[in-house]
C-alpha cells in the first residue's frame, strides 16, 4: 500500500480525488479492543508504553480505513512536566492536586523538559512514523482550556474561578497564558522533530468566552504559538471547540492551515467568518451516530457537498467521539465519505472541464 497523503493535501487546499478524514478521539472507548485494554491499563499508564500507546493509536486506522492518526496521548500529558500533580479520574475527567490559585502558583511553574519528562511520547511518535501509511496528526491542548483544568481543579461547566481569575487578576492570567504557550510550543515542536507530520491545537472550552474576550485574553498567546512554530512545513489545525462559532472571524491574524468547526456553524458559513483564508475540517455533529445509517449518510453528504464546494476540506465531527459510537457505524460512515465524495468530486472535476473552451 503506498502513503496516503490526502489528509496533507488537503490541509494545503490542494486538489484530492476524494475527502479525507479522521475523528477526534477515534481511539477510544467505542472499540471494544481498546476497553478490554482499558479493563487493565489506565490512560496515563497506556501512554507511558509506548508500543502499547502506538497499537492503540494504530488501531483506527484498520478497523475505519481512516486517512489519518491521531497520537493516543492526553491533553493534560505535558502539565506533569511543568510542576502540576494531577489524575485522570473515570467518569470525571482531569483531577489537579495543586490548582492554581494565585500569582505565587503561576511563578512556582517551570519549563517543560520534554526529553526528560515526556520521552514515551516521543518514542510513540518514532514508533509510529516507521510504521503508519497515513500521517500522524499529534496534538496539544490550547492554553485557555489547559488553564481552565488548573484553575477548576476539574472539569468545569461554567469556568467560574478561571473567569474570576482572568478578570481580577490579569497580570497574573497573562503570565499563567505565557508559560503555557511556552509549554505548547516546545511540546509541539518535539512532536514534530520526532517525526509528527502535523498538529491540532485543541481549544475545547474556549468557546466559553466572548469575542472581546477571547480577543484581549487568549488570541495573543494562540497568535504567537501559531506564528513561532510558522516555520514548521507540517500542516497545523487550531480547533477553537464547541460554541466557537463566534470566535472564527477573530482568528484571521492566527498562522494555522486549518481551522476546525463544531456543528453549530456550517462548512459554508465557516468559511465565510475565516474569510477562506484557511481550509475547514469537520463537522459532523457526533450524537448523529445514534441515528439510523440512511440519517447519518444524508447528514455526512450535505457536509461533503459544501465542503468540495472549494479546495480544502476535511471531513471530522464537530467534537470527540463518545463511548456509545458504533464502531460498525464509524467503519461505514468512513467508507461513505470516500465513495461519495470521490463521485462528487469527479462529477464537479467532469463539469468543470466540460465548461472550458
Amino acid at each position: 500500500m503506498s502513503y496516503n497523503d490526502r489528509f496533507i493535501r488537503a490541509s494545503r487546499k490542494e486538489q484530492v480525488d476524494r475527502v479525507p478524514v479522521w475523528y477526534m478521539r477515534q481511539a477510544g472507548r467505542y472499540d471494544p479492543d481498546y476497553r478490554k485494554i482499558k479493563e487493565k491499563y489506565s490512560l496515563l499508564e497506556i501512554c507511558k508504553q509506548p508500543e502499547l500507546a502506538a497499537e492503540v493509536t494504530m488501531m483506527p486506522i484498520r478497523k475505519l480505513g481512516v486517512d489519518a492518526a491521531i497520537l493516543y496521548s492526553d491533553i493534560m500529558n505535558p502539565v506533569a512536566s511543568i510542576g502540576i500533580d494531577f489524575d485522570i479520574v473515570a467518569n470525571v475527567g482531569p483531577v489537579i492536586h495543586n490548582p492554581i490559585r494565585s500569582a505565587a502558583d503561576v511563578a512556582r511553574l517551570t519549563p517543560i523538559d520534554v526529553e526528560g519528562d515526556l520521552g514515551h511520547v516521543l518514542e510513540t511518535i518514532r514508533i509510529l512514523d516507521k510504521e503508519l501509511e497515513v500521517p500522524l496528526i499529534t496534538f496539544a491542548g490550547a492554553p485557555f482550556t489547559i488553564a481552565s483544568y488548573l484553575i477548576e481543579g476539574r472539569p468545569s461547566k461554567n469556568y467560574l474561578r478561571t473567569k474570576e481569575l482572568m478578570y481580577s487578576e490579569p497580570a497574573v492570567w497573562h503570565e499563567l497564558m505565557q508559560k503555557l504557550g511556552d509549554m505548547v510550543i516546545a511540546y509541539l515542536r518535539a512532536h514534530i522533530a520526532n517525526g509528527g507530520k502535523a498538529f491540532q491545537l485543541f481549544d475545547s472550552w474556549v468557546g466559553a468566552l466572548s469575542p472581546a474576550d477571547f480577543r484581549k485574553f487568549v488570541l495573543p498567546t494562540i497568535e504567537r504559538i501559531f506564528a513561532e512554530l510558522s516555520d514548521l512545513p507540517q500542516p497545523k489545525i487550531y480547533f477553537p471547540g464547541v460554541s466557537s462559532g463566534e470566535l472564527l472571524p477573530e482568528l484571521h491574524s492566527v498562522q494555522a492551515d486549518v481551522i476546525g468547526l463544531d456543528w453549530r456553524v456550517s462548512i459554508q458559513e465557516g468559511r465565510r467568518r475565516l474569510a477562506g483564508r484557511t481550509a475547514v475540517q469537520g463537522n459532523l455533529d457526533p450524537t448523529i451516530l445514534t441515528a439510523p445509517m440512511s440519517v447519518i449518510e444524508s447528514y455526512a453528504a450535505e457536509i461533503i457537498d459544501q465542503g468540495i464546494s472549494e479546495p480544502g476540506f476535511i471531513f471530522n465531527l464537530g467534537h470527540g467521539l463518545f463511548p456509545e459510537a458504533s464502531l460498525e457505524k464509524l467503519a461505514e460512515l468512513t467508507a461513505f465519505i470516500h465513495t461519495y465524495s470521490e463521485r462528487a468530486i469527479a462529477e464537479r472535476n467532469k463539469e468543470g472541464s466540460g465548461n472550458v473552451g
